[in-house]
């Protein structure tokens, strides 16, 4: 018997969140949060170490107590509700395993903790064992898996009982580089083919913008922006959040004149004209302008339109070099271009860079990144 793929009448949202904070020793760990989990959607917390990201997983879960407001699962008020009876599955960064039971009395351990009869935990285990590829490791340790399989082991133990809400906090953390992104792929399609609600802890932006439907960037608290990959990537609504997701190209300018998507600004002695994709612009005088490496381009020096720079460092990546330069513009001094394999450039050499006409952002320039 397949795993079912949840009902036609679940809710929209399945985990809601309505001005949710919490504190520790009078510190304040998460400022009031309000945020709609979609059914059936893959959401990420993404974030630095401290901001707040497992925090609210651990709010979700019930492992922690909220100071205030309210978190329903599936229209289910469940804020005092303990956690073994939130039907929620979590995997744990250290994939926590008994190591003294075989991989298939780990997986059972849930469904045994909630006294279900031993036909359909044998069955049960069966099918999850199955869905991650490990029907044939029933009866090994966890000592005898390698990292992957393990994980995978967690993840089945997770499923198993058929959770309303999966929940992972940094699960390939632990992981090489080729195993991680076996697993993030591997996560998604079974996420995806169950049509499970999951909720993903990370501070990899890589990781983040590969595998989720919408994202949630968090910094020192708060939520600073929701939006799916392609919008939090090309459309960041702050400075924090253009600078922690990506690579980006900073410039110190002053903005002489706004209009409804466009604005004028001198970036040194350049004057440029910029199509913006934000709905707010700070007032005229100091700015910062946001862009990314991929959008800007190499000019020959002198151009009028270009800002002036000159080659510090050609570092080969592969299939692209990265190109860095000196920029007295640039608010570290530093810009970085992405440029073909094939194209050599010398240290010293001075060129222009051209910004595009489209795809920059301008943020007050004393925002806090």
């Amino acid at each position: 018997m397949p795993i079912p793929a949840p009902s036609s009448d679940v809710p929209e949202a399945a985990v809601q969140l309505d001005g949710v904070s919490k504190s520790f020793s009078g510190i304040t760990a998460l400022d009031p949060i309000w945020l709609k989990i979609r059914r059936g959607e893959f959401m990420t917390l993404l974030g630095p170490s401290g901001c707040g990201k497992t925090t609210l997983l651990n709010l979700i879960a019930g492992f922690l107590e909220a100071d205030a407001g309210e978190l329903f699962i599936e229209d289910e008020l469940v804020t005092q509700v303990p956690p073994h009876k939130r039907e929620i599955g979590i995997v744990f960064q250290n994939y926590a395993l008994f190591p003294h039971m075989s991989v298939a009395q780990n997986v059972a351990y849930g469904l045994r903790t909630r006294r279900i009869a031993k036909a359909e935990i044998a069955e049960r285990v069966r099918e999850a064992l199955a869905l991650v590829k490990l029907q044939d490791f029933a009866d090994r340790r966890p000592k005898q898996l390698s990292g992957g399989q393990q994980q995978r082991v967690a993840l089945a133990r997770a499923l198993v009982i058929r959770p309303r809400v999966l929940l992972l906090d940094e699960p390939f953390s632990a992981l090489d580089r080729n195993l991680r992104g076996a697993m993030q792929v591997e996560l998604r399609e079974i996420q995806t083919r169950l049509g499970l609600t999951t909720v993903f802890v990370t501070h990899d932006q890589n990781e983040a913008l590969s595998m989720s439907d919408r994202i949630a960037v968090m910094s020192r608290g708060h939520i600073r922006q929701i939006g799916s990959p392609a919008d939090i990537y090309d459309r960041p609504q702050s400075l924090f959040v253009s600078t922690f997701v990506g690579d980006a190209n900073l410039f110190s300018a002053t903005l002489r004149r706004r209009f409804d998507s466009t604005a004028e600004v001198d970036i040194g002695d350049t004057p440029l004209k910029l199509s913006l994709y934000q709905d707010e612009v700070p007032a005229v005088g100091p700015v910062t302008v946001f862009v990314r490496p991929e959008q800007c381009r190499l000019t020959e020096p002198g151009d009028p339109s270009s800002i002036p720079a000159r080659v510090a460092l050609s570092v080969y990546q592969g299939s692209y070099a990265e190109l860095y330069l000196d920029c007295a513009a640039a608010t570290s001094g530093r810009v970085m271009l992405r440029v073909p394999a094939a194209e050599a450039f010398a240290p010293g050499v001075a060129v222009g860079i051209a910004l595009p006409e489209r795809g920059a952002a301008i943020y007050a320039a004393e925002e806090a990144a």
